[in-house]
């Protein structure tokens, strides 16, 4: 039988082989107080993503805390180095938006670098803001020792005139205050309340999806996903992720031994099953990459044929995530899909239990006392909700969100911007009218850079009552709370000469989810003299993080990595 401390021995004695002398190297261990029985211990890294930038983020300390305390108690060795956020929330609408998405990249070297350049045995990461969990996975993946992810909780709902309200309700109030539905008080109230605290964005937005999926995927504890920040539940699951933790080390089991391609297929069922965000598509590419597994864009369309949604959450349903946690959280989820035969449950977890074993013990179906996650044979729809549309506009693939809508089926005028500022006043302005399409580009990962949401313009299409008469296609992002006849992750895109770059204002564009179709209406001839004199534009930055962004990142149907060489 293999030592089980093999890997651990063989990598300590080759950071001496490499010419690094004991001495010097225990004396700056004794600096921060370690003794001699302290080098025995295993060395665990907790990457700690608390800031006071976003709330996400700003109720991560005590977590970070208790996890300290456990691992001591476990007879480990906390390492703490902090990850950096870029709040989306914030940042929606600005040129900061095209931060958000490589600050996943920067999240995943610093978790690798601290792990690989300290020699960690094992790491914790806790996040809280959307890019704090597919950044910190990847950083876990490249680095390969035993971790866990532990999230930092969801928020719990602001409240206004007996209506609960989450920050999708302030976006998609600005739609309706210029629409004139709106007074001002009103408008002033939901700003104020709709946050009431620390945590992530509460409904099954792009945070509480990546957790979700995560749990899914055993690199998390059951019902650890969808608890809130600010309750006390929290810290005890923190207190035994940590042991779990430990436990892992002495086991070896490490990250690539629970992602394989059937524990992401698991967790892309989830992502189905609870009417999870776009994002996920683009953050499980990124994440397979990492881990070295063969998962395509083809792979979700697979899934989603064959699993239906059962949740019934926020964007486009009526509950937040707090409200799935009451209801029996994720394990609920999965023990339904898993007894329909649509979940793998010799996956193995963290916990070294499989995941059929981890759900033994509840029930194939759902509490009747609660109305969240709906019975296999009853669901809100019959098939997934994250379609995945091609033609000549995407022959890579691009993602359509279509839950919620009566019929996922439209042709009408191209209505074209170049940047989202123009795109969001030409609908305050009340210029976008029902049967438009709306193109935005060059807002991809090379072309934004960064590829930034489009909440801003999708919120306000919501609040002026268009949501379902009016599409809008983008080689850039969608929020989690993004909802309506909207197509994004358009590749390739306008900046690498994508089709996308040569619409014209007033063509005839086809979204249709039913047929997976998404089309410019123009014939080849006139497309070619497009094309011919289509010019690449110059970069929007020659230095710096986005320069080097927009360098390397590959196409949005890879996971928009910089590492695809």
């Amino acid at each position: 039988m293999a030592d089980p401390n093999a890997d651990k021995i063989n990598r300590r004695s080759a950071h001496i082989t490499e010419g690094v002398a004991r001495a010097p190297n225990r004396s700056m261990y004794y600096a921060m107080g370690y003794t001699e029985h302290d080098f025995g211990k295993p060395m665990i890294g907790v990457a700690n993503g608390h800031s006071t930038i976003t709330p996400c983020n700003s109720g991560l300390q005590r977590l970070a805390d208790a996890a300290v305390e456990s691992l001591k108690a476990a007879g480990a060795n906390p390492q703490i180095f902090g990850t950096p956020t870029i709040s989306d929330g914030m940042a929606m609408g600005t040129e900061g938006m095209k931060y958000s998405l490589v600050s996943r990249e920067v999240i995943s070297d610093c978790v690798e670098t601290c792990v690989g350049g300290q020699w960690m045995d094992g790491v914790i990461v806790i996040g809280g803001c959307d890019k704090n969990m597919p950044g910190g996975m990847m950083g876990m993946l490249r680095a390969n020792v035993p971790a866990i992810y532990i999230y930092g909780g969801t928020i719990l709902p602001g409240r206004y005139k007996g209506q609960d309200l989450n920050i999708v309700s302030v976006f998609e109030a600005v739609g309706q205050y210029s629409a004139g539905k709106m007074s001002d008080d009103d408008f002033c109230q939901i700003e104020r309340r709709a946050i009431p605290g620390n945590g992530s964005c509460g409904g099954m937005y792009t945070a509480n999806t990546m957790s979700s999926a995560f749990e899914a995927l055993g690199m998390s504890l059951p019902y650890a996903s969808t608890m809130a920040n600010v309750e006390d539940e929290i810290v005890g699951m923190v207190k035994r992720a940590s042991t779990v933790l430990v436990d892992a080390v002495k086991k070896n089991l490490k990250p690539r031994d629970i992602v394989t391609r059937q524990s992401i297929e698991n967790a892309v069922a989830v992502i189905m099953a609870i009417g999870g965000s776009t994002n996920a598509v683009l953050h499980f590419l990124a994440i397979a990459h990492a881990a070295e597994v063969d998962w395509t864009i083809d792979d979700f369309e697979r899934v989603r044929r064959r699993v239906p949604v059962l949740c019934d959450l926020k964007p486009s349903g009526q509950y937040l995530a707090i409200d799935l946690h009451r209801a029996g959280g994720i394990p609920q989820v999965m023990k339904t899909l898993l007894a329909a035969g649509l979940l793998q449950g010799d996956c193995i977890t963290i916990t070294g239990q499989t995941v059929a074993q981890l759900l033994a013990d509840l029930p194939a179906v759902p509490r009747s006392d609660q109305h969240v996650i709906r019975p296999i044979d009853r669901p809100m729809y019959e098939q997934g909700h994250l379609a995945i549309l091609k033609g000549n506009l995407s022959p890579e693939g691009c993602v359509a969100k279509i839950t919620g809508l009566k019929n996922p089926v439209m042709s009408g005028p191209a209505r074209v911007f170049d940047d989202e500022q123009s795109a969001l006043a030409a609908i305050m302005a009340g210029h976008i009218k029902a049967g438009d399409v709306m193109v935005l580009r060059y807002l991809g990962p090379k072309g934004g850079p960064g590829m930034p949401e489009m909440l801003a313009p999708t919120g306000a299409l919501i609040g002026q009552g268009l949501g379902e008469s009016v599409g809008l296609i983008t080689d850039g992002r969608f929020s989690g709370g993004t909802w309506g006849m909207v197509v994004g992750h358009v590749a390739p895109e306008a900046y690498a000469g994508g089709l996308i770059a040569l619409i014209h204002e007033g063509d005839s564009v086809t979204i249709d989810a039913h047929q997976l179709l998404l089309q410019l209406n123009v014939a080849d001839d006139e497309i070619a003299r497009r094309r011919a004199a289509w010019k690449q534009p110059a970069p929007r930055y020659t230095r710096g993080v986005l320069a080097k962004f927009a360098h390397n990142a590959c196409s949005a149907s890879g996971g928009a990595v910089l590492d695809k060489f």
